[in-house]
């Protein structure tokens, strides 16, 4: 016997299935679809429809020259184990002819060395398969204040330029372009350049744009200047026959304001909900937010507390809202400061100081993506061709080293998950599960793990497909009760 009647019962939950029901629409869940791993950025007036592998064929270079094999890259990189790698060049020969005949072998034995071989030789892989998962030409920091006319010719150009790398298939499977920032002063000259690569664009493609294109609007403040471009967008596409919400919006959180604003409210929901849908992603610019609190530059890292704190707070207000997040980027370049010519060899001093530079550069950039990963950030900013060894290193050792675990876990939740289905519990850790299928599937895409590797975990190649745990979990149960 109970004491809560029907009559009684019927008026609550009917309140708690609509807070359900609205709580549902605000949190969709994290997006399902590919994430890229990196955005990275370059001038607007040096893209062009090959630049992508371009900036793939730049990358090997400095792998080749600064880090020739695995073991040099594994020591730079302070990998787990590098040092019980071979210094000498034979035994390193010597250890990748095993590596290479029975890699499964050497892992028993020698699990580090595989962890860096595997690394090193899956970077070159994916640099020459592709180098690029997400770029965005840039009319802002990395364009600088041009004449007008100038600014004008570079937009029709990048226009010209998507219209020719969606012809030859040559761009990458995201990408987009960065206008100025909706301030007083570049406001007129960001709506301008918006409008000439987007009508140059449509015009040569009929109303086409790449898949997964964004506009990028950096310095946010306010929900009004999202609105703005919103609003912009929706009549560019109107007027230039681009399907309706074609154009997504990637925000870059890079004032206080855009985390507080002055009633004292999280300001990083306003922004995405002034965008009306459009807003796909948001990414964290360390350096600006922490220049604006009064963080001296040389104290300005990566890994500031200031930094950390705007990352949680972006992190915390996007959960589950279905809008990506990335974090900043590292600025010191690992660039060589001397340059050979041909009738001035570079002296010994000089080729060790270039070492020194380039090698530092990667350890710092490593070092900050660790950073970003240990803290949930997937995907980060990458400002030079030079970068991106190091970019896909630190994600696949991320992944590889995590892998053994992930695979007991994914395997034993999902079978746990489908008998509670059978007898008929709720099962209210699909959050969980989720989560652990996406370190499959993040891993997969961008080309750390292989496909064998993520059906060790038991799953099928069509399960990890479906992208969902609760479809998994569900057609599992259906098949038991079958």
């Amino acid at each position: 016997m109970t004491t809560l009647t029907p009559d009684l019962l019927e008026p609550i939950g009917r309140r708690v299935a609509a807070a359900n029901a609205a709580f549902r629409r605000l949190y969709p869940g994290d997006p399902l679809d590919r994430q890229p791993v990196h955005t990275l950025y370059g001038g607007a007036h040096l893209f062009k429809a090959d630049t992508p592998a371009k900036m793939g064929q730049l990358a090997l270079r400095s792998l080749d020259d600064y880090a020739p094999n695995f073991a040099i890259f594994a020591r730079i990189l302070a990998m787990s184990g590098h040092e019980l790698l071979p210094h000498k060049e034979t035994e390193i020969k010597q250890l990748e002819e095993a590596l290479t005949a029975d890699p499964e072998a050497v892992k028993r034995a020698n699990e580090p060395a595989w962890m860096a071989y595997t690394i090193y030789t899956r970077v070159r892989d994916k640099l020459r398969r592709e180098p690029v998962e997400d770029l965005r030409i840039d009319f802002e920091d990395g364009y600088g204040n041009r004449p007008d006319a100038e600014e004008d010719a570079d937009a029709i150009k990048v226009g010209e330029q998507l219209a020719l790398g969606m012809e030859k298939g040559s761009l990458p499977p995201f990408i987009g372009f960065r206008v100025k920032s909706f301030s007083d002063e570049c406001y007129d000259r960001s709506v301008r350049t918006l409008d000439l690569v987007l009508t140059t664009l449509a015009g040569k493609t009929g109303g086409r744009v790449p898949a997964n294109f964004v506009v990028t609007l950096p310095k946010v403040q306010m929900p009004d200047q999202v609105a703005a471009l919103a609003d912009l967008l929706d009549l560019l596409e109107d007027r230039l026959g681009i399907p309706a919400g074609a154009i997504g919006m990637d925000l870059m959180i890079e004032t206080p304001q855009a985390i507080i604003n002055h009633r004292g409210e999280n300001t990083v929901n306003l922004l995405v909900e002034a965008g009306r849908g459009r807003v796909k992603a948001c990414a964290y610019g360390t350096y600006d937010y922490t220049a604006l609190v009064n963080i001296t530059a040389h104290f300005q890292t990566h890994t500031h507390p200031a930094a950390d704190f705007a990352r949680h707070v972006l992190q915390v207000s996007l959960a589950g809202r279905g809008v990506t997040i990335s974090d900043g980027a590292t600025t010191i370049m690992p660039i060589a400061p001397h340059k050979a010519t041909p009738d001035k060899p570079l002296t010994a001093q000089q080729v060790a100081e270039n070492l020194e530079t380039v090698h530092y550069g990667w350890k710092l950039h490593y070092d900050n993506i660790t950073h970003s990963l240990r803290h949930g950030y997937y995907q980060g900013w990458d400002l030079n061709p030079a970068q991106l060894p190091v970019r896909y290193a630190a994600v696949y050792h991320f992944f590889l080293e995590s892998l053994a675990d992930a695979s007991k876990r994914l395997n034993a939740f999902v079978e746990r998950a489908a008998q509670a289905t059978l007898v008929g519990n709720t099962f209210d850790d699909a959050a969980t599960g989720q989560g652990l299928l996406n370190f499959f599937l993040r891993g997969m895409a961008c080309g750390a793990l292989t496909e064998a590797e993520a059906t060790a975990t038991g799953l099928t190649l069509e399960e990890l497909r479906s992208r969902s745990f609760v479809k998994i979990v569900r057609d599992r149960a259906a098949r038991k009760a079958a």
